[in-house]
This record gives structure tokens, sequence and C-alpha cells, in this order.
């Protein structure tokens, strides 16, 4: 039987001076609920910017229907993460075999996703000659 995970989700916050706030009311009422005085460990981690994701999202589309090198983005999206070694290795009949990893929130952070968006910008410029602004000039 799995074990029920005993996480709650996380309570984003905004920095101002030495005070963090809870971003949205929910965060707020979370923090609310915690005893004054009482002792709270936060693991810090700069949120990802949803928007940079959208875009990557859009630029794919974009790619996609300009080329027609993939059936849909997201089949291109996992050729981009193989081609810019965005992988885990599995061991599969005594071969090591590389797998697309993951780009979700939980598994990377904003750094780590600029660096990859620079590296997915390029293997396409590079691959399919098209770049983001000529997206842009092309609408």
């Amino acid at each position: 039987m799995a074990k029920k995970s005993s996480e709650s989700p996380p309570i984003y916050c905004v920095r101002y001076g030495s005070n963090l706030v809870g971003e949205m009311a929910a965060d707020r009422e979370r923090i609310a609920e915690l005893k004054e005085g009482e002792r709270i460990r936060v693991d810090v981690r700069t949120g990802r910017v949803p928007a940079k994701l959208r875009f990557y999202w859009a630029f794919l589309r974009n790619v996609v229907e300009a080329t027609n090198c993939a059936p849909n983005e997201k089949i291109l999206h996992q050729l981009v993460k193989l081609r810019t070694g965005h992988t885990d290795d599995v061991i599969m009949g005594g071969y090591v075999i590389k797998v697309p990893a993951s780009i979700s929130f939980e598994n990377m952070d904003e750094p780590t996703f600029q660096k990859f968006l620079q590296s997915a910008i390029e293997f396409i410029a590079l691959e399919f000659g098209i770049t983001p602004e000529s997206v842009e000039r092309a609408a």
C-alpha cells in the first residue's frame, strides 16, 4: 500500500524588508493559522515564473506550425529535452538509456529553467532556423 504524503501545499511569500508576507490571501490565511511565536521551518526556493513557461509552450507551438517538425508541441518538447541534454539515465537490459527529464515546477527552479529555456531556443534556432524574434516578425 502506498504511503500518503503528509506534505501540505507550499505557502508562497514575498519579501518586504526583513519580513516574508503571504503572496495570496490563501497563503496569508495559512500563515495566520500558525501559532504566534511558533518556530517554522522555511525552505527557500525562488518561485518559477509562469509567464516564461507559457512563452516556452507558445514558442514550441509556433515552431510546430511553421515547420511541421513534430505532430505537436508536446512531442517537440520531448525532442528538445533529449537534444539539450535535459535527461535522466535509466538502465534497461544492461544499457544506459537517456529519457527526457521533467521541467515541472517541483523538479526545476527558475535559474535552471532559464538555462534550459536558453538551450531550447538555441537548439531550435540551429535545427529549424526559428527564433522568438523571427516568430514575432512573422506575426
